[in-house]
């Protein structure tokens, strides 16, 4: 199938789009909550990188946009936002009698504007594929 919508869950919640490029790769854009504080919006090119029986194995580049509440230094609130680059690595099992997929990934981040590496990006998805 080429597209696939659903869940996306590990340290947050995210509603996750796939579209398939060609025959094996695909792009996914995820859309993510962070509790009531703000959002991110992910982008990932994924090459299809091999097969094992059912599963397809995966990886590539991405780039994230995060926006938060905070509080400015004169205590105002404010927006705050961060950008990170990064990559997706995970397993993929479209379920041949149905119409889903369930994949496993792990996701780290380099944040550029607030530092840091995010080594927190593992993940369980659901999707619909049509």
């Amino acid at each position: 199938q080429p597209r696939a919508i659903g869940l996306r869950a590990g340290f947050g919640g995210e509603v996750s789009y796939q579209h398939y490029v060609g025959a094996e790769n695909f792009v996914e854009a995820d859309l993510g909550i962070v509790g009531a504080h703000g959002f991110y919006l992910t982008g990932v090119y994924n090459f299809n990188i091999g097969y094992a029986g059912p599963f397809s194995f995966y990886a590539g580049p991405g780039a994230q946009a995060g926006f938060y509440n905070t509080v400015a230094d004169n205590g105002d609130p404010a927006l705050g936002i961060n950008l990170a680059v990064g990559g997706q690595i995970g397993a993929e099992w479209a379920i041949p009698s149905a119409p889903i997929n369930i994949s496993l990934d792990w996701r780290p981040m380099f944040y550029l504007m607030h530092g840091g590496f995010g080594w927190d990006g593992f993940a369980l998805g659901l999707r619909y594929r049509f």
